[in-house]
């Protein structure tokens, strides 16, 4: 029986390997999987080792702090993947975690193949990590067109798929009424998927809900969360004394809310494509503690947080970061797109000619997967 393990570090790996791997499974019944994963990957039956979130830490002080930790994780990760010894060890995004472990796997058993889908962002920092790769990853398996040329230059085999959240899914049908009031408009929000993330933006988003309240009453706002942090979330809005949101954390329906939504307020990251795949006006917010910013700043060769931004070498979707991201500007820039309907249109149709630019022929799960099924079959 061949065997593949999976390797995520945080929740957007997660649910891309989960979306691969569910249309690998289709034909390929005699393969055997464990991971290190999340929800996503436990609800299509694959076993973790350990818990997702206490793998992965966010921004440089946290990793310092929490060095020690890490390092086990890691050992400890490199010791299941050697036990259960697959043919194919398939990494998923969190770079600084999943790449040490295949170097590690590369060096104990170099029969082992090594796919990495979602390529480190070398075009933003750190470009020089693409030497060091092409020693221990055999294939990698990139969003972004524009990303191929980072790859080959060094040798390395690397084929552009696509984006699998960018698929458009079968719709369901969902019961909302017992969780939206009549004649509210949602505005979707997204705090984020870490502890650190949501602890951070929660009091701003509060506060930003608090100057919206002061001026319209037809609002209601759906906070999307993951399942593990639903209950810090909730916390938060119980203690605020505001009454109009809604928490949720089933996927099919944050989806279905997200569609039914006039606007989306999102931490930066993954869910931005998916809420522009949906045509929903959106701004991007992030903060991190000072010392991470700094040393970021130095490091970081872009203009823009966004993949859109980046993609498009210009700001079609709003980016309040660091200490732009407060409650009042986020007030502000989702008031002005309120009042301004063609502000909103222009924005939609600038996401919908950067987002031709990342689609391929097939649907970018599909292109995963024939690849992984490809190299199985050797």
């Amino acid at each position: 029986m061949k065997k593949i393990f999976i390797l995520t570090a945080e929740p957007s790996g997660d649910k891309l390997a989960a979306k691969v791997i569910s249309k690998f499974k289709i034909g390929n019944p005699h393969v055997n999987y464990l991971s290190l994963g999340g929800e996503n990957l436990k609800k299509i039956g694959i076993e973790s080792i350990l818990k997702i979130e206490d793998v992965t830490y966010l921004g440089f002080t946290k990793v310092i702090l929490n060095i020690f930790k890490i390092k086990k994780n890691i050992n400890y990760t490199v010791k299941r993947i050697v036990e259960f010894n697959p043919d194919i060890l398939f990494s998923v995004d969190s770079p600084d975690f999943t790449l040490r472990v295949c170097e590690i796997i590369k060096k104990k058993n170099p029969k082992i193949k090594t796919v990495h889908f979602v390529a480190p962002q070398v075009w933003i920092w750190r470009q020089g990590r693409v030497k060091k790769m092409k020693k221990f990853i055999d294939h990698i398996l990139v969003l972004f067109k524009f990303e191929k040329k980072y790859f080959e230059n060094e040798g390395i085999n690397c084929e552009f798929v696509g984006h699998p959240l960018l698929e458009k899914e079968q719709k369901n049908k969902v019961d909302i009424h017992q969780l939206i009031e009549k004649n509210k408009a949602i505005i979707s929000v997204f705090p984020g998927s870490r502890l650190s993330e949501v602890r951070t933006l929660m009091p701003i988003l509060i506060d930003f809900i608090k100057l919206m309240n002061k001026k319209y009453n037809d609002f209601i706002y759906t906070f999307h969360t993951t399942v593990s942090q639903k209950d810090t979330v909730k916390k938060f809005l119980l203690d605020s004394g505001l009454s109009n949101f809604e928490i949720i954390s089933d996927d099919k329906i944050k989806k279905f809310l997200l569609k039914k939504s006039i606007f989306a307020i999102a931490k930066s990251g993954t869910v931005s494509l998916e809420i522009c795949l949906e045509k929903i006006p959106s701004i991007i917010i992030y903060k991190i503690n000072f010392i991470n910013y700094l040393i970021l700043k130095l490091l970081v060769k872009v203009k823009y947080a966004n993949i859109l931004n980046i993609a498009s070498n210009k700001m079609i979707i709003p980016e309040l970061l660091q200490s732009n991201c407060n409650a009042e500007n986020i007030y502000k820039n989702v008031n002005f797109f309120i009042e301004n309907p063609n502000e909103i249109k222009k924005q939609l149709k600038n996401i919908e000619l950067t987002l031709d630019t990342f689609m391929t022929k097939n649907l970018p799960s599909d292109e995963v997967s024939n690849y992984l099924k490809k190299l199985i079959s050797f």
